[in-house]
């Protein structure tokens, strides 16, 4: 999925924290509630300025980010 055109990032909005673009929703939000177990419907709904195709763009950007990682090896 191409997620640049529903994210964005603007150091005037939550410190440049990568959000769905014209909310205040960051990524990290959205992140967190599915590793707490929470149901795509569960944040559509708890989330109405949210869709499925954000849920997914939030997920898109963080395996590319991961995927770019290094592991340090301890």
């Amino acid at each position: 999925m191409e997620y640049r055109s529903r994210l964005s990032s603007d150091p005037n909005v939550l410190l440049g924290k990568p959000v769905i673009r014209g909310t205040r929703i960051t990524v990290a939000l959205v992140l967190d509630k599915l590793s707490e177990g929470e149901t795509f419907e569960e944040l559509l709904e708890s989330y109405p300025d949210l869709t499925r195709e954000d849920i997914l763009a939030c997920l898109a950007y963080s395996h590319d980010v991961v995927s770019r990682e290094a592991l340090i090896a301890d």
